[in-house]
C-alpha cells in the first residue's frame, strides 16, 4: 500500500499518468491496478506509517514490469512524476538484455519500469 497524503487526488494521478483503473474505494483507502497488476493507496492515520513526504525519505520502491517502459516512464513524466536519476537503459543480464528505468511520483514514491524479460524462468 503507498501512503498518500489524499487519496482522491492521488488516484485521479496514477489514472493519468500510468493508465491505473480502480478496483475499490473506500476513500481513504483505494485498491487500484496498473494492466492487472494490484496496488493499494491509502491516508495514514497516525496508525505506525506516513508519506514519504513526512518522513522525509521514500518508502517504498516499486518494480512494474510491462511492455513498453519508455512509453508508461514518458506518460508519467509528462504528468508531473520526476526522473531523479533513473534513466531508462538496457542493462546486461544472463538471459539476455532487460530495459529498465524509473521515475519518483509526486508522492515520493519511487517507480521502476521496465520489460517483461525478468518474469520468466531463466537458467
Amino acid at each position: 500500500m503507498l501512503a498518500v497524503p489524499h487519496a482522491s487526488t492521488a488516484v485521479e494521478w496514477y489514472k493519468e499518468a500510468l493508465g491505473a483503473t480502480e478496483l475499490w474505494n473506500l476513500g481513504s483507502v483505494v485498491g487500484m491496478e496498473i494492466a492487472g497488476a494490484p496496488f493499494f493507496l491509502g491516508e495514514p492515520e497516525h496508525n505506525g506509517w506516513d508519506t514519504p513526504e513526512v518522513l522525509g525519505m521514500p518508502t517504498v520502491r516499486i518494480e512494474l514490469f510491462c511492455d513498453d517502459p519508455d512509453a508508461v516512464v514518458a506518460r508519467a513524466l509528462k504528468n508531473g512524476a520526476r526522473l531523479d536519476g533513473h534513466h531508462l537503459r538496457n542493462h546486461a543480464m544472463p538471459w539476455g538484455t532487460h530495459r529498465q528505468g524509473g521515475f519518483t511520483d509526486p508522492y515520493g514514491h519511487i517507480w521502476f519500469v521496465g520489460d517483461r524479460s525478468p518474469l520468466a524462468r531463466h537458467s
